[in-house]
């Protein structure tokens, strides 16, 4: 979709990736198969760009350091070192005074035994990387859990978080210029099936006053960040009427592929204008919109029925 974006406008656009024939690889000028940390073929596909972005948190920082020796990435890879990892996100949310749910770092079954101590039960014991959509994190009723949920993660580091009781889960998508400018969308609402999003809603049915908080929590972020790009901000908002980020993502997100249709300038747009210095586009809604998140899955015994899909006016 961000390659459609781009070649929309005119750019050519090459793709790095470790399968063959991926989704963006089938529109684009210049397909790159190869690994990650596959350095020299980095450098090369980075010679012939003009500027690097990602789809993704799970790619290694490494790869980010050697491709700007190269070219420009946005976001930077500091951006991605940061966000990738449960851990490092956390802290630096809290030591720059946003707020989050209280944790702690988990490293060895007696860490996790002290974590929960000191804050209690019920709580999520997640994996400090490469955890998204409720993979690599087990939520804890009492003690009798603790060990089983240690194993069932592997005994990787993990992060200990106090359960969040939340009416709303929320998000903000954002972009952050290369001087600085920014802009969000409105804020969308989240209803997520076994920890996979399922159905988004915009705007989110919320307080004027909730929705102004959320966009300058994002503002504040991207800019502590310094991110040039896109950023998505995960939001719980408490039972008690407050704010808390969860999680952020460097990247356009599942709950903003309604801007296709339904704001002025789209999410994957919006992330090209930012990485290319361009100016950012209006992020006005259109109106009232919803999207439904549908996985691959639901036509594994067949293909769903597209004339009748594409039939509904």
């Amino acid at each position: 979709m961000f390659a459609l974006a781009a070649r929309s406008m005119g750019y050519r656009i090459h793709i790095y990736s470790p399968e063959h024939d991926a989704p963006a690889g089938q529109v684009a000028d210049k397909e790159v198969v190869a690994g990650y940390l596959d350095l020299d073929r980095l450098r090369e596909f980075a010679r012939e760009t003009s500027v690097v972005t990602f789809e993704f948190e799970n790619v290694p920082s490494e790869a980010t350091r050697v491709t700007a020796e190269e070219t420009l990435v946005r976001p930077g890879g500091h951006v991605l070192h940061t966000t990738q990892h449960r851990l490092r996100e956390k802290t630096f949310l809290k030591n720059h005074g946003f707020p989050v749910t209280p944790f702690q770092t988990v490293r060895s079954l007696a860490d996790l035994n002290q974590a929960a101590g000191a804050l209690g039960f019920p709580a999520v014991l997640k994996t400090a990387g490469f955890g998204y959509d409720g993979k690599g994190q087990v939520k804890v009723q009492c003690e009798q859990d603790l060990e089983p949920a240690w194993k069932k993660l592997g005994g990787v580091e993990s992060i200990y978080e106090s359960f969040v009781r939340f009416s709303k889960e929320l998000s903000v998508v954002a972009a952050r210029g290369a001087r600085g400018e920014f802009k969000a969308f409105s804020l969308f609402e989240n209803e997520h099936t076994d920890h996979i999003l399922d159905v988004t809603i915009s705007p989110a049915p919320v307080a004027p006053e909730i929705a102004r908080q959320a966009e300058e929590l994002a503002r504040g972020i991207l800019e502590a960040l310094e991110v040039e790009g896109l950023l998505t901000v995960e939001l719980f908002l408490t039972e008690r009427g407050t704010l808390l980020v969860n999680e952020l993502a460097p990247r356009p997100h599942n709950s903003g592929h309604l801007t296709i249709d339904a704001c002025v300038t789209s999410q994957f747009e919006q992330q090209l204008r930012a990485i290319c210095g361009l100016p950012l586009g209006s992020t006005g809604l259109r109106g009232p919109a919803a999207m439904a998140n549908l996985l691959g899955e639901l036509w594994s015994h067949g293909n769903p029925k597209w004339e009748r899909a594409l039939g509904d006016d």
